[in-house]
């Protein structure tokens, strides 16, 4: 019998559950497509005892992430702490040294360490897959990777709300800056989204900073009556902007 491939998975909150739940219920079938079983062997947080809608009374406890992440019961470490330092990326860190394989889906960790921790994976020979981080899920890295070899892709654009931002992949990994700002309504990416609207606080996806937001929203208490930020009329702007924005293509395909 094929001998399963065991994880370690790090961070019992929402998404770490989910993870649980849809390896029970998908075991079977993703045992098959992989070609081997999945299994879990043992799982972090910081409150063992704390309640939750997964069930991981099954599996090995491990208090310190880190030392999960080194584990040699287990082939790949699951991180789903959050965070973009701390023990998130100190056991990120520690399961590449000791050779093991990292899936995470920490979006702050990459944008901020990204290019380090995909040049400690190539030194250490293992992967470090991070899909679920990127575009909500939507298989855009592995199209990158595995479908447009032929293409010489060298930067990445994308637009949101306030700016565009640019990924540049270069021999020495990638590197993010930002391009000329993208006003929407009152909000860019130079002004603090609380001068529009004083009800709303802007947050990334570290967890102490939405923590703090949360309770500093509760300890104020009901707002003044306000408008939403912006004017309605950022979706003209954004059609102005790219009806003068000067048109390059550019494409390699190469056989």
């Amino acid at each position: 019998m094929t001998e399963p491939l065991k994880l370690g998975l790090a961070g019992l909150g929402t998404v770490g559950g989910g993870v649980l739940r849809l390896l029970a219920e998908q075991g079977p079938a993703l045992a098959q497509r992989a070609g081997r079983p999945i299994e879990v062997v043992a799982v972090s947080a910081r409150d063992k005892n704390k309640t939750r809608d997964a069930d991981i009374s099954r599996f090995r406890f491990v208090a310190d992430a880190v030392e999960l992440a080194r584990d040699p019961e287990i082939d790949v470490f699951v991180e789903l702490i959050g965070g973009e330092s701390g023990v998130a990326k100190d056991a990120v860190e520690a399961a590449l040294r000791a050779g093991k394989h990292v899936v995470t889906a920490n979006k702050a960790l990459l944008a901020h360490h990204g290019a380090s921790l995909a040049a400690l994976a190539e030194k250490s020979g293992v992967a470090l897959n991070f899909e679920a981080a990127v575009a909500g899920g939507i298989p855009v890295v592995k199209v990158i990777r595995e479908s447009l070899q032929g293409n010489d892709i060298t930067r990445v654009y994308r637009i949101p709300d306030t700016s565009t931002e640019e990924l540049d992949f270069t021999p020495n990994g990638f590197t993010t800056f930002e391009a000329p700002t993208l006003e929407t309504g009152c909000y860019t990416a130079d002004a603090d989204v609380t001068s529009c609207a004083p009800n709303v606080v802007d947050v990334g996806y570290d967890r102490a900073a939405i923590v703090g937001a949360i309770r500093k929203q509760i300890s104020h208490g009901l707002y003044q009556a306000a408008h939403l930020y912006g004017d309605g009329k950022a979706g003209e702007r954004i059609a102005d902007l790219l009806a003068r924005a000067p048109l390059r293509v550019q494409k390699r395909i190469q056989y």
